[in-house]
């Protein structure tokens, strides 16, 4: 029998890395636990699936083990994923639902026999999806059927395919099945969990993070955007997948929490010398930057967020400040924070870029005897130099 990380890999091969992806790190695994009768393992499989079976011939498994578990019909290989205590805070965490009110159940090891015909049913999964594509081409149905995953005992095939809208594939159903002689399985999936099944570098140079650790999709809405001062443009915002990015929400909380307190920007300043109008945000430094509306105002003029709660105060009250700012707030809103400084430059993706500077050394021993240019210099003193007759 094969080594672990051969089988492993081959579970998720030309997943992106979903393996990694599907690994939990099992923080009970030092706890001595006794033996319950709800002896339950997890056990993932090929697309990010992850299913949950009971022990019931209380095999002594371990991580990484190949099992034959209970399929519908026949029976499925996957590998064990988590033991123990912590299975069971998975299950009420992912609200698992059973099958006939309990978990199906784990067969036996994988032997030899059903690992090879284990592979022969992988080896045969990018055949049936490029000719299921062509059936639905020649149906014209709308949709991409991105990916198949066949049953450990080739007797059941899960056709993942994405589509805008609804389609009716029940032609197609049966076409596949004339076609493959299986029981056929159809699973839509959208553009984010296609874009972590493919893979790829987004723009910030890391991989994917659909492809490496995300599991459960948020919904993203150019409201994060918004909050975060991000200019709404279609092409920097979308991600691979055509859709928001996933990371415009991973910094939103703080930006909200760092604008509570600020006054609504559609709020005109009115002073003495003019007024003045909203342009953005710098929300840490907490400053906000207004245009003046005359001709002979500057350009923006960063306000702290006091101030401009004041001043609107100060409006509600029919009053005007003679100026925006106070002396003292001049100078520390229009100062400029202090930027990161790369002293040694070895972030600079430059550095190696620049010419080096050709510094030549002399060399002892290079000027060969017999070879001296005669010299101009004046010999010490007042002397006159000697003439040889």
């Amino acid at each position: 029998m094969e080594d672990n990380y051969t089988i492993n890999r081959g579970c998720c091969k030309g997943s992106a890395g979903t393996c990694s992806k599907l690994e939990v790190h099992d923080w009970l695994s030092d706890v001595v636990h006794m033996a319950t009768a709800d002896n339950i393992v997890e056990v993932r499989f090929k697309n990010t699936r992850k299913e949950y079976f009971r022990n019931s011939n209380n095999l002594k498994l371990k991580i990484g083990d190949l099992v034959a578990v209970e399929g519908n019909p026949g029976h499925d290989i996957g590998v064990v994923s988590l033991t123990g205590e912590l299975v069971k805070h998975q299950v009420r965490k992912h609200k698992v639902k059973l099958v006939n009110g309990d978990f199906r159940k784990v067969y036996r090891k994988a032997k030899q026999a059903d690992i090879d015909k284990w592979k022969e049913a992988i080896s045969m999964e990018h055949q049936t999806m490029i000719r299921s594509r062509q059936l639905a081409a020649d149906l014209k149905l709308d949709m991409k059927i991105g990916d198949v995953e066949y049953q450990g005992d080739k007797t059941k095939a899960i056709f993942y395919y994405i589509a805008e809208g609804r389609v009716d594939f029940r032609q197609l159903i049966k076409v596949l099945a004339e076609n493959f002689r299986i029981r056929i399985e159809m699973k839509q999936i959208g553009a984010r969990q296609e874009a972590g099944r493919i893979g790829g570098i987004g723009p910030c140079g890391r991989e994917l993070c659909c492809a490496t650790w995300m599991s459960n999709f948020v919904s993203v809405t150019t409201n994060s955007a918004r909050f975060q001062e991000i200019s709404l443009n279609p092409q920097k915002l979308a991600g691979q997948c055509g859709k928001l990015k996933c990371c415009l929400n991973y910094e939103v909380d703080s930006y909200i929490d760092a604008q509570k307190d600020f006054p609504p920007n559609n709020i005109s300043l009115d002073t003495q010398a003019g007024q003045y109008n909203f342009f953005k945000t710098d929300i840490f430094n907490r400053i906000m930057y207004y245009i003046g509306d005359g001709q002979n105002m500057t350009g923006p003029q960063a306000v702290p967020v006091d101030r401009v709660k004041e001043i609107i105060l100060m409006n509600k009250k029919g009053r005007k400040p003679e100026k925006l700012l106070k002396d003292s707030e001049g100078t520390r809103a229009n100062t400029k924070p202090k930027e990161f400084e790369d002293v040694l430059a070895q972030d600079s993706l430059t550095r190696f870029d620049q010419p080096k500077k050709n510094r030549k050394k002399k060399r002892p021993g290079n000027k060969q005897q017999g070879s001296r240019r005669p010299s101009n210099r004046r010999p010490k003193g007042n002397q006159a130099p000697q003439s040889s007759n």
